[in-house]
């Protein structure tokens, strides 16, 4: 099988349903958005994170790729036998523990601080642009475009992203700058 189909060659894309639609349509916007959120995670992986903020990594990439698989069914015609993860209340309450357990190891924030620091704590801090630029791109859908947990997570993944800076930037012995 070629990687390449030519099928998109003058400006339009398949959704999972089959449907055609336009690169420019707000839902393929919106999971390439989220694709390139998933880059952006990628990116901070690389950029020498420890284990524990790795292996937090991995799980919200594998939870991107299932969100992004949902934007690109309208019909929401995935079967569950197809379906490896599943974007849930559950999935969110992990991330809202993630964020106790590292925000709980941090000093306490006072300020706001600028975006850097660690190549790491850049690069989460960069991710978190990415994820807040994907929540709004999801926004423009209709309301039955995706399921509203889908929202949920994302706003509370972007507040993640923020701690995973900070703490990255802590182990790392890297001061943040305050605003």
């Amino acid at each position: 099988m070629k990687l390449y189909t030519k099928t998109g060659d003058r400006g339009d894309t398949s959704l999972f349903d089959g449907t055609r639609v336009r690169k420019t349509d707000p839902r393929v916007v919106a999971y390439g958005e989220v694709d390139e959120l998933q880059a952006s995670l990628g990116v901070a992986a690389a950029s020498g994170l420890d284990a524990e903020l790795g292996d937090m990594i991995v799980a919200i990439q594998r939870d991107l790729f299932a969100l992004g698989a949902r934007l690109a069914d309208p019909a929401h015609r995935i079967a569950p036998r197809v379906t490896k993860v599943i974007v849930d209340e559950a999935s969110v309450q992990r991330l809202e523990q993630w964020i106790d357990a590292l925000d709980a190891s941090l000093p306490p924030l006072r300020h706001f601080v600028l975006p850097g620091g660690s190549p790491a704590g850049a690069a989460l801090h960069l991710a978190r642009t990415v994820c807040r630029r994907a929540e709004r791109a999801v926004l423009r859908l209709d309301t039955d475009a995706v399921e509203p947990v889908a929202l949920v997570y994302l706003n509370r993944l972007s507040d993640l992203l923020f701690v995973m800076a900070r703490a990255a930037n802590h182990r790392s012995g890297v001061s943040e700058i305050e605003w």
